[in-house]
């Protein structure tokens, strides 16, 4: 006797798959979720590491740039306004390096596929929404 196609089954048999299938995708989910953390801490990761990266860049450029800029635009310019410039372009730097931060932090904290592979796990249970049939 040929083996049952899907549509054969009977309720028994579908109703007997349900566990196993259900802790199938209990472990999919898992798994995917794990790929999803690393991802997140990965590019958490690198924000930080911008983060400290500006903040070091910030406290030693502060001092050697700030003397070294003031002291040549005042051959040129008032104290005040060569101190006002280096001071801008240091600004302007950090800036930069937390901007790019920034956007590494919310790359990381973007919900990916798993929030959405839930709810349509939800759906299929329910029996709403778009689902392959079994």
């Amino acid at each position: 006797m040929a083996a049952p196609v899907n549509d054969e089954r009977s309720l028994l048999t579908l109703i007997g798959e349900l566990p196993e299938r259900f802790s199938t995708l209990i472990r999919a989910e898992i798994d995917q979720i794990k790929a999803e953390l690393g991802y997140k801490a990965k590019h958490f990761g690198i924000g930080a590491a911008l983060v400290v990266i500006a903040g070091f860049v910030g406290i030693f450029l502060l001092g050697t740039l700030i003397a070294t800029g003031i002291l040549a635009l005042s051959l040129v310019l008032p104290g005040w306004a060569a101190a006002l410039i280096v001071s801008g372009v240091l600004l302007l730097i950090v800036l930069i390096l937390l901007g790019i931060a920034w956007l590494s932090f919310k790359r990381g904290s973007e919900p990916l596929e798993t929030i959405e592979s839930v709810r349509q796990d939800l759906d299929a249970v329910k029996g709403a929404g778009d689902y392959d049939r079994y």
